[in-house]
C-alpha cells in the first residue's frame, strides 16, 4: 500500500459499499484473496485474512475492518451480523517508469494496480 490509497464509503438500505482505488498490486493476486471471503461472515472472515500468507490480504482487512467500523458507526449494525455480500477487484491504470539500462537505453516497469470493491451486509433474522 502507498499513500495513494482512496477509500470511498457508500451505504443503502442495510449494506455498506467500501471502494479502495489504486492499490500498488496485480489484479490477480488481490483476486485469490478475494474469491475466498466472498460470502463469509464477518469473523470468519478476519481469521481467513489474518492467517493467509499473502500480501494482498493486509490492504483487504484493513477495507473489512473500514466497512465495518463505518456500518457500526454510521447505521448501527453489528459487526457479528453481517457478512461479505460482494467483493471484486477491478483493473485500475498501470504505472509506468523507465530504468536506465546499458549502452544509454532504457527498459520499461509497468506496475499494475487494482480498485477493491467491498460490501458488507446484514444477516437477515428469519
Amino acid at each position: 500500500m502507498g499513500d495513494d490509497l482512496m477509500i470511498k464509503n457508500w451505504s443503502s438500505g442495510r449494506e455498506i459499499k467500501v471502494l479502495a482505488q489504486h492499490i500498488c498490486m496485480s489484479v490477480l493476486k488481490a483476486q485469490r484473496v478475494i474469491d475466498q471471503i466472498r460470502g463469509r461472515s464477518y469473523e470468519e472472515t478476519l481469521m481467513i485474512l489474518e492467517l493467509m500468507p499473502y500480501r494482498a490480504s493486509y490492504p483487504i482487512l484493513q477495507l473489512v475492518y473500514s466497512a465495518a467500523a463505518n456500518a457500526n458507526h454510521n447505521m448501527g449494525l453489528n459487526e457479528a451480523d453481517s457478512f461479505i455480500s460482494k467483493a471484486e477487484v477491478n483493473r485500475s491504470a498501470i504505472v509506468k517508469k523507465l530504468r536506465p539500462r546499458a549502452r544509454g537505453r532504457s527498459y520499461p516497469i509497468k506496475k499494475p494496480t487494482c480498485h477493491i470493491t467491498i460490501v458488507l451486509k446484514e444477516k437477515s433474522k428469519s
